[in-house]
C-alpha cells in the first residue's frame, strides 16, 4: 500500500497549518487509494541545518537528522502543506527539505497553501525546489484564501476546494504508483485483502 506523507510546513506560534493538514487528512481518509499520515516538522525539533556534510552525500551525524530521514524515507509521496511569508514558503519548511536528498529523490508531491492569495507563490518556490530533488510535482494544487475558506479557527472551504484537494490526491496517488519502479519497488495490489485503506494519524516520532 503507499504511504503518502502530508507534511505541515509551519512552526510559527498561532499557526494555521495543523488545522489544514487536519482538514486534508479528513478528505484523503476518505479515499482508500493510500495511507496517509500527518507529518508535524514541529515535532522535530529540527535546528537551522547544522550538519557538516551535504546532504547529498547521505553521511547524517545528528539524531535529529536520522530521525526524519527515516521517517521521510517511509513515504512514497507527499503532501506540502504551506503558508505563504513574504512571497514564499516558510524557512522552517525549507529548512527542513534541506536536512535530506536521497529520501525525497523519486517520489512525487502536491501542494496545498494558504495566504492572502491562496500560497500561489509559496507553492511556485516549492516547485524549483522540487525539480533539485528528483520530486515529481503536479500540476493539481491547492490554494485557501484566509479571507475566505476559514471560520473560527478552522478550514471551511467551499466544495470546489474539496474537489481540488481531490484531483491533487489523484495525481500524487497515481505518479507515486509509476515511481515505484525507480524507487527499487514493487507496485501494490491494491484489491490484495479487499480492505480499504485509510488516512491516519500517527506519531511522527
Amino acid at each position: 500500500m503507499l504511504n503518502i506523507g502530508v507534511i505541515v510546513g509551519s512552526t510559527r506560534p498561532g499557526r494555521k497549518a495543523p488545522a489544514v493538514a487536519d482538514w486534508v487528512m479528513d478528505v484523503a481518509g476518505m479515499r482508500g487509494d493510500a495511507i496517509y499520515e500527518l507529518v508535524d516538522i514541529a515535532d522535530f525539533d529540527l535546528p537551522l541545518l547544522d550538519e557538516p556534510v551535504p546532504p547529498s552525500q547521505g553521511q547524517y551525524t545528528k539524531p535529529h537528522t536520522q530521525a526524519w530521514a527515516a521517517r521521510i524515507a517511509s513515504f512514497d509521496g507527499f503532501v506540502f502543506v504551506t503558508p505563504e511569508y513574504n512571497h514564499g514558503t516558510s524557512g522552517a519548511l525549507k529548512n527542513a527539505i534541506d536536512f535530506l536528498y536521497k529520501e525525497w529523490n523519486n517520489k512525487a508531491a502536491g501542494f496545498v497553501g494558504y495566504g492572502s492569495v491562496g500560497g500561489a507563490r509559496a507553492i511556485e518556490s516549492l516547485r524549483l525546489v522540487m525539480g533539485e530533488l528528483m520530486v515529481a510535482d503536479v500540476r493539481a494544487q491547492v490554494m485557501l484564501s484566509l479571507f475566505t475558506d476559514f471560520a473560527d479557527g478552522k478550514v471551511n472551504p467551499p466544495e470546489r476546494q474539496v474537489e481540488a484537494l481531490d484531483a491533487m490526491l489523484d495525481q500524487v496517488v497515481a505518479w507515486s504508483r509509476a515511481f515505484q519502479p525507480l524507487r527499487g519497488a514493487t507496485p501494490p495490489d491494491d484489491a490484495a485483502d479487499g480492505a480499504p485503506p485509510h488516512g491516519r494519524r500517527v506519531s511522527s516520532m
